[in-house]
């Protein structure tokens, strides 16, 4: 068989049967053998490269699979760069494949070629040049090891014109698991555990830091095991706000910039700080000389190159959070720091007194995010898979949606990527029929891949987009306003009529302006499986607080 269908045939062996991509002229041979294989492998046509590689990463943030993009050579793969430099940082596995000249004009600037493994070697995990057809299922197969094993990321191959169109011997399909040299999951140091037990069982005041390395692992269980038995408070990062019901006793908020009012002052009281599968991001510490001088720290991550990176721990436990957990859970004394955890109570009611309280139930004015994201959150009973795009309305979601055991949050936590939030909505959902999926996004992140509009109409996929319109690239606002003395450059991003737009996608669609009208445009929203776009006009010039000021420490939060 040739190359081409070579590849088909492995993807089927690795049990794929979605596939985001958009043709072109060297990738042309890969796209006459998948005109045969539409029963088996269904082709989502995106409007844009961009679209096609977020949208793989939507799926693979809600199935934990690997999601698979394609493209064709030059402008087509280089169009997939931003949503792999993405799945990078947030560690998300997907397979991008692109298609290349033929291997001996490489080097010779033929029509569309670019090195894009040159270009993508910094942001993938792995990429692989293939030139001879018999290379594909050995290549493939450790691509799909790489990419879900450890801490997952994305791998990008690349696969010459003549090696998708030459022959090759494939008889049978060996999948890859092991590569020499990668150790994906290191084995847990009893010692370690050890020190980690001694410590937490010595706190007066831990806390638990759970970031999306919870997720990635499914640790939720162990999570609250380990917070339970031992009576330890928890916050999330924004990547993991659905790794512990949000009403459990011992969830206290989400930490970070625009996270809790008591978790972040807090952080600079407790004594012992657990941080599990995260990266001690900026947007977590910032000011790292004002950062929990005070804590003794254990890091529990799988990737070595993160522990020690940003925070020198105490103690470190090198493994995937599921099995440092579990083995944490059963060895620490039971313990009862009740106090602790109610001392943050306090700080949570000034936060909603002078700022949630606000933002959910205003009586008058304008209508702001966080009631519209709070009504949608009672009107699902947070069960949503929540997709973000980024800026306010990622922040506002985040702050407001209340999530419940089922749900998922599918942002772009690290690399903040506008644009991210509808086709990966339009991912999400192809992964997830059953459930109701929803992507918050404001009106700047909007326009960059509001063509997506069309892979949702042509495929009746049933995404429900809430469109948060404020006429600005709202976040950049808010700083210049608090930052910059208030000189609004460039921001005012005033659109096209978005209920037009989405009409002429056949995407139904609504524009709210009166709080009045809100409630019943949600519930005609939520009333079937068809795609909507819900557009509500909201107050223009809100920020969202409380804040940590960019060289502030976190326990400097401002409420206003």
């Amino acid at each position: 068989m040739t190359g081409a269908e070579a590849l088909l045939q492995c993807l089927l062996q690795e049990g794929v049967k979605t596939v985001f991509g958009y043709p072109g002229g060297t990738i042309m041979p890969l796209y006459d053998k998948l005109y045969y294989y539409g029963d088996k492998i269904n082709h989502i046509l995106t409007r844009h490269e961009q679209g096609a590689v977020h949208a793989a990463q939507g799926f693979a943030r809600a199935t934990g699979m690997v999601g698979v993009c394609m493209a064709t050579s030059g402008p087509g793969a280089t169009n997939l760069v931003t949503g792999i430099a993405d799945a990078m940082i947030d560690s998300t596995p997907i397979i991008a494949i692109t298609a290349q000249v033929v291997s001996k004009s490489l080097g010779t600037d033929e029509f569309q070629e670019v090195d894009i493994i040159g270009v993508t070697m910094p942001i993938t995990k792995w990429n692989y040049q293939i030139t001879s057809a018999d290379e594909i299922p050995e290549i493939i197969a450790k691509a799909f090891y790489l990419a879900q094993t450890g801490r997952p990321g994305p791998i990008l191959i690349d696969i010459t014109k003549d090696a998708l169109v030459n022959e090759c011997n494939f008889t049978k399909y060996t999948p890859c698991t092991y590569v020499r040299g990668y150790y994906p999951y290191p084995k847990l140091n009893e010692d370690d555990v050890q020190k980690a037990v001694e410590l937490i069982n010595s706190a007066e005041k831990p806390l638990i830091l759970a970031g999306h390395g919870v997720s990635l692992s499914r640790a939720q269980k162990e999570l609250a095991a380990l917070s339970e038995r031992a009576g330890i408070p928890v916050a999330s990062t924004i990547m993991n706000l659905n790794g512990m019901d949000n009403d459990h006793p011992n969830y206290v908020g989400m930490l970070g910039m625009h996270g809790s009012y008591a978790v972040n002052l807090k952080t600079n009281e407790a004594d012992v700080i657990i941080g599990v599968g995260l990266r001690f991001d900026s947007r977590v510490t910032g000011n790292l000389n004002k950062y929990a001088k005070q804590a003794k720290i254990i890091h529990i991550e799988i990737d070595q190159a993160e522990i020690g990176k940003i925070i020198n721990p105490c103690i470190s436990i090198n493994c995937d959070a599921k099995t440092a957990l579990d083995a944490l859970s059963k060895s620490v004394k039971p313990a009862n720091h009740k106090d602790w955890i109610d001392s943050f109570k306090p700080l949570h009611q000034k936060e909603v007194e002078e700022v949630i309280e606000k933002a959910i139930h205003p009586t008058s004015g304008d209508i702001k995010m966080g009631e519209v994201i709070n009504m949608i959150s009672e009107k699902t009973k947070g069960s949503a898979i929540v997709v973000t795009d980024v800026g306010q309305n990622q922040m506002a979601a985040c702050r407001y949606y209340k999530f419940k055991q089922g749900s998922e949050i599918l942002t772009s936590g690290g690399l903040g990527t506008m644009g991210y939030g509808i086709p990966a909505g339009v991912g999400a959902k192809v992964a997830r029929p059953e459930k109701q999926v929803i992507t918050f996004v404001g009106d700047g992140g909007f326009q960059m891949t509001a063509q997506e509009l069309g892979t949702m109409s042509a495929n009746n996929i049933g995404l429900k987009i809430v469109l948060l319109n404020n006429t600005y690239l709202g976040n950049v606002r808010q700083w210049q306003e608090m930052f910059f003395g208030g000189r609004y450059s460039f921001v005012d991003i005033a659109g096209p009529d978005f209920v037009t737009i989405a009409k002429g996608w056949k995407v139904a669609s609504k524009r709210v302006v009166e709080r009045k009208d809100l409630s019943a445009a949600i519930d005609e929203m939520l009333a079937d499986d068809k795609p909507y776009v819900l557009e509500v006009a909201i107050e223009p010039e809100e920020n969202i607080l409380p804040m940590v000021e960019p060289g502030a420490g976190v326990s400097e939060m401002k409420l206003k």
